[in-house]
């Protein structure tokens, strides 16, 4: 298993293993890791590291184009917890705090590209063309490979909106973007996610 060093000397595993135990390794709790990871221990990084990958590795994929892309917004996202531990004060979820790091990594990987010549100002009322039962009916590992498979801008608006809670406002301001563009994005993923629950519900009819 490959490994690279921060530029705080930390390392970080590059790959993941196959399977990863949820349980906190040596019996560590996060509180005892994230302490042991600012004194520089090498076993608490590593165990931070393997406790928190399996659900980073999920986010990231939501916003990469495909598995390799999305390793590497872990290891940079990664990389830049360890060398910004210090900043977290302890209040709120730790594993909240990651994972906005990795959202903000990945958001820089994206390109501006995706959102232009977008059609804007689509009424908000179009929302209700769409059956929001179909997407209950999936469960969370279908619905993600069909996600991964939406044009990138439409995913990242469907992720930030749908999975991460970001308003239309905030996805505009992250994105630079408008605030109708995201809508617009946000309906048309919709459309299509639908349109491919149905057609594979049908097949599997």
């Amino acid at each position: 298993m490959s490994s690279v060093l921060s530029n705080k000397g930390i390392l970080v595993t590059k790959q993941l293993r196959t399977e990863v135990s949820p349980l906190i390794p040596n019996s560590l709790n996060e509180k005892d890791l994230i302490s042991g990871c600012l004194k520089g221990d090498r076993n608490c990084q590593k165990d931070l590291f393997e406790l928190l990958a399996p659900k980073m590795m999920t986010v990231c994929r939501r916003y990469a184009r495909h598995h390799l892309e999305a390793q590497d917004m872990m290891q940079e996202g990664f990389i830049k917890m360890f060398n910004h531990l210090e900043k977290f004060s302890h209040e709120g979820s730790f594993e909240g705090w990651v994972r906005r790091i990795m959202i903000n990594t990945a958001l820089k990987k994206v390109s501006r590209k995706s959102f232009k010549n977008e059609e804007i100002g689509i009424a908000d009322h179009y929302d209700n063309s769409v059956d929001e039962t179909v997407f209950a009916k999936m469960s969370a590992d279908e619905l993600l490979l069909m996600v991964e498979e939406l044009p990138e801008g439409y995913r990242i608006v469907f992720n930030m909106y749908v999975i991460e809670g970001y308003s239309h406002k905030e996805i505009g301001e992250t994105l630079n973007i408008g605030e109708s563009t995201s809508r617009s994005q946000l309906v048309k993923a919709r459309r299509i996610l639908q349109n491919k629950i149905l057609e594979s519900q049908k097949i599997a009819v």
